[in-house]
């Protein structure tokens, strides 16, 4: 595909002032999604993650044990949508899962940085559903993106595709990163024209992470893109997520640009640790401090 062409036919991004206005109009609508409900469905959508240098196969496994037993412990709280790990771990989480529900993520391809061989990127993909990865989480390279090399992104991210064919392809663009509405806008729409299921917006390893901002302008890449294409394809928040109302704000994003059908844990994705608590905790009424 000729991507960079394909660009040209869909609507530039909005400005920076149109974004703000309309981070500032949800804002203001979020209050009416702070309450139970919206906080028991954001728990859903949690991709739990453990992505640190001291991960080992003790702390995977600890970690996976203890959101599956969730299940027992909470049945009226609707379990974690997955956890995501570096791709050495997936064979762990599924070891430690056994038999549940859980669902495996695997971040691959270079990640945070996405800066090695497009060889290796793929190997390391194919590697991770190999040992049972689910879901994938790979990140748009910034670099090509910055320098205005959108064909060669997108083609890396099709190649990956290729690698994954039966499970969830997640493209992180590291909007943080792009900085500008235009970067962002087009770094989701080249993610989805080159085969993602969902597009994320942050690794959580570089300064700026999810915002609201970022997500308007990639919900309506997606609305775009869905109204063009006739493909849904799911939003993902991570990093920075940390409180039942950065959840619900984000949900509240989601709601107003794409609608309601779009809040389904297929389409709806939080990633993040620390908001695990505080939303339970937020559901439960009083303090809980179970990861």
């Amino acid at each position: 595909m000729e991507y960079t062409e394909t660009l040209k036919s869909y609507a530039p991004a909005p400005s920076e002032r149109e974004v703000a206005e309309e981070v500032a109009r949800i804002r203001a609508a979020a209050g009416r999604n702070a309450r139970k409900e919206v906080y028991e469905f954001c728990y859903s959508a949690i991709d739990l993650t453990t992505l640190s240098c001291n991960d080992s196969v003790e702390s995977v496994t600890a970690f996976t044990r203890k959101a599956v037993e969730f299940y027992d412990k909470y049945p009226h709280i609707p379990n974690v949508a997955s956890i995501c790990v570096y791709p050495a771990f997936v064979e762990t989480v599924g070891v430690a899962a056994g038999d549940s529900a859980m669902r495996i993520t695997s971040v691959s391809a270079g990640f945070p940085a996405s800066q090695t061989f497009i060889e290796v990127k793929a190997l390391e993909t194919a590697m991770a559903v190999e040992n049972g990865a689910d879901e994938i989480d790979v990140v748009m390279n910034v670099g090509k993106m910055l320098t205005g090399a959108y064909d060669e992104a997108a083609s890396e991210i099709e190649l990956l595709r290729g690698e994954t064919q039966d499970v969830v392809l997640k493209v992180i663009i590291e909007s943080g990163a792009l900085k500008s509405p235009e970067l962002i806008r087009k770094a989701s729409l080249l993610s989805m024209l080159a085969g993602a299921d969902f597009v994320k917006t942050s690794t959580g390893k570089i300064d700026v992470a999810a915002t609201p901002e970022a997500a308007v302008v990639m919900c309506h890449a997606i609305r775009d893109y869905y109204e063009r294409m006739g493909r849904k394809v799911g939003f993902k928040a991570a990093g920075g997520v940390r409180t039942a109302e950065d959840a619900a704000l984000y949900y509240t994003v989601v709601e107003e640009i794409l609608g309601p059908e779009w809040l389904d844990t297929a389409l709806f994705r939080i990633g993040a640790s620390s908001a695990a608590n505080n939303l339970l905790t937020a559901i439960e009424g009083h303090e809980v401090k179970y990861f």
